[in-house]
């Protein structure tokens, strides 16, 4: 379906209820494969909302069913999916994203999330990840710190940074709870890598807290600082 007719036709919940068929949790499975190359580049899960954000701003926008939010593709990593057009198959319970896909869509650093091969023995990884230099976490924080600020300062609309700014403090100190607990469950489980991804979640929240109370970055550095001596 051309993308400029989604975008009219969606305007009421009509062309939703009586042209998708959402699944018992109101959601529905969304491939996405790149414009260019025609790969598959990832599945993930849109709602009404995640469905309607994604017309409106031709952006890529899903739904966590582990984090029970939405969240725009790209918004933290910078590998955005600027969408081109979106299908729906014959059964109407499954999306078609063809997107132009700026930097890797899998958070494993691979153009695509499909990535292993099932060979007869087992999983092996095809393609080598772009190789990217990583900035000291100090760096990364105060260019997180900055990015925020000017979310808070312009509220772009449809930015996951604007909804929590325009929730308010309640909001973002339940994801910090969430987060953190998400946290608490990857470590129990010993499992590295959701550990380093829930903790890079948590710090994001914490970083929207800061901004929403008025803290600095360098107020903590300097309280650091101060403990450390």
């Amino acid at each position: 379906m051309d993308l400029e007719q989604s975008t009219q036709e969606i305007g009421g919940q009509a062309w939703l209820a009586g042209n998708i068929r959402w699944n018992v949790d109101g959601l529905i499975p969304a491939i996405v494969q790149d414009v260019d190359s025609r790969e598959v580049l990832m599945l993930a899960y849109m709602n009404a909302e995640a469905l309607q954000l994604t017309l409106k701003e031709k952006r890529a926008w899903f739904y966590s069913r582990s984090r029970q939010g939405l969240w725009r593709k790209g918004e933290t990593s910078g590998h955005t999916q600027k969408v081109v057009d979106i299908r729906f198959d014959c059964d109407q319970d499954t999306l078609l994203l063809t997107v132009e896909q700026t930097g890797m869509a899998c958070h494993e650093n691979y153009f695509s999330c499909f990535h292993y091969l099932a060979g007869k023995d087992n999983f092996q990884i095809e393609g080598t990840p772009e190789q990217k230099p990583i900035l000291p976490l100090g760096t990364v924080l105060e260019q997180l710190a900055q990015v925020i600020h000017g979310r808070n300062l312009e509220r772009p609309e449809g930015a996951y940074t604007t909804y929590l700014f325009e929730k308010g403090i309640d909001k973002i100190l339940k994801k910090v709870g969430e987060e953190t607990a998400e946290i608490i469950i990857a470590a129990k489980n010993a499992a590295p890598d959701e550990i380093y991804y829930e903790v890079a979640d948590l710090m994001y929240h914490l970083v929207v807290m800061l901004e929403e109370r008025g803290v600095g970055l360098s107020e903590i550095a300097a309280e650091l600082t101060r403990r450390r001596k």
